[in-house]
């Protein structure tokens, strides 16, 4: 792929963050582009709202607070487990009262659907924006590594959002394990420049399975504490994907050696907020 088609991904991702979290207003860089929560810390002076009366509209308070509680709770998560994590460590991480919590949210388990649900939304939409522009004008295979490269940066990037989407996950209850099959299901998209299949093959079953297959790798190695280590399995996928359409004997497209695609990267907070942490 050209310097051109690699640095169109990270622009494309960026501008399809900056529309979904209100245009101009939330303009990324390109290096920041895929903001998800648990990327920041909740505590940053730069994020705080001064006390007393505001200038700023109660809007703009309010959506503040949430992203602060969306990045405390992922943050606390992935440190101690969904389990083990409270509402009172939640709000300690992202610097928001209890009582500000509770004017969002239910309780901790409605935090955590809605933290789910705005970070893997917005990575899939993005994914989606990009396949769309993508798959007409190169070929399927290229397609696959191009967002199996993205998606594993991604989540390397960000270990905390990994830790709590995907491992922690499990943990909450009915209706994250049915909002996982919902994003699941959503990886089909990905599949439909593919080959087309023998008639004796489910086409619908084989994706899946592909997708679960997918998902099962990054699993273990998030939970195994090794989520930095995801891109590296680029190849296993890759092939994985692609073999059952016949695809898998072709090498990977040919990189442009002038120009290496900038490795969309969050940014990469600590999981464990220390004492001298403010």
């Amino acid at each position: 792929m050209s310097s051109a088609g690699r640095e169109g991904i990270i622009k494309m991702a960026a501008s399809s963050v900056s529309a979904i979290a209100g245009g101009d207003s939330a303009r990324l860089d390109s290096s920041a582009a895929l903001r998800l929560p648990g990327g920041r810390d909740g505590r940053d002076p730069a994020r705080a709202i001064k006390r007393g009366p505001s200038r700023l509209p109660r809007e703009t308070v309010l959506a503040t607070q949430r992203d602060r509680l969306y990045d405390g709770l992922v943050r606390t998560v992935a440190t101690h487990g969904y389990a083990n994590a409270t509402v009172t460590e939640i709000c300690r991480a992202a610097g928001v009262t209890r009582p500000a919590f509770y004017e969002h949210f239910d309780g901790k388990e409605a935090a955590f659907l809605a933290a789910y649900t705005h970070g893997t939304d917005l990575l899939l939409t993005v994914l989606e924006r990009a396949y769309g522009e993508d798959v007409g004008a190169a070929k399927w295979r290229e397609a696959v590594w191009r967002h199996l490269e993205i998606l594993l940066d991604v989540l390397a990037g960000t270990p905390a959002f990994a830790v709590a989407a995907i491992v922690e996950v499990e943990m909450v209850g009915p209706e994250a394990r049915r909002k996982k099959g919902e994003l699941l299901r959503r990886f089909r998209m990905f599949f439909s420049g593919a080959p087309a299949l023998p008639d004796h093959i489910d086409r619908v079953t084989l994706i899946d399975t592909a997708i679960g297959g997918v998902y099962s790798a990054i699993y273990q190695r998030v939970a195994t504490g090794r989520a930095a280590e995801l891109p590296d399995l680029l190849p296993v996928l890759g092939y994985f994907v692609l073999a059952p359409f016949g695809l898998a004997a072709q090498p990977r497209p040919a990189a442009d050696p002038a120009a290496q695609r900038p490795r969309v990267v969050l940014p990469c907070m600590p999981l464990f907020l220390t004492p001298e942490q403010p």
